[in-house]
């Protein structure tokens, strides 16, 4: 950018490599828009991606609700909450480890860690649903499509 004068300098934004939401998947792919989010997703897509994603239970490895949890929630909250849907005990977790270990026991559920993951997922989209659908960002972001 230097080189030819552009003032506009792009940005590389490297995160772990999340895998993807269908069983077996490494990575999330661009081309299988149900393996992965995306930027521009609406709650209701982030929603139904991960009540669809692999999740088996009591298995935490190659698990990626666990994994979006670890290097996604975790990070950006710094806390955890899993609100069981049957209206149980809440849980707050301030490390994986207890998220693991709760998991694994089989005393966290997939269904009680879906819908945790997908309302903290859709509050940290939602800075960036804003962001582009009221500033000066709409117009390019729109182009791209």
């Amino acid at each position: 950018c230097t080189h030819i004068g552009s003032e506009n300098k792009p940005i590389f934004l490297l995160h772990h490599v999340l895998p993807g939401f269908k069983e077996g998947q490494q990575r999330m792919s661009e081309s299988d828009p149900l393996s992965a989010i995306f930027m521009e997703d609406a709650e209701s897509e982030v929603t139904k991606k991960i009540k669809k994603a692999f999740c088996p239970p009591k298995i935490t490895q190659g698990n990626p609700c666990l994994e979006y949890v670890e290097h996604i929630v975790l990070p950006w909250f710094r806390e955890f909450e899993v609100v069981p849907p049957d209206g149980g005990n809440s849980r707050t977790y301030l490390g994986i480890e207890e998220l693991l270990e709760d998991y694994g026991s089989g005393t966290v559920h997939p269904r009680d860690l879906k819908p945790a993951l997908a309302k903290a997922i859709n509050q940290i989209l939602q800075l960036v649903r804003h962001h582009f659908q009221n500033c000066e960002a709409k117009g390019p972001c729109d182009a791209v499509k």
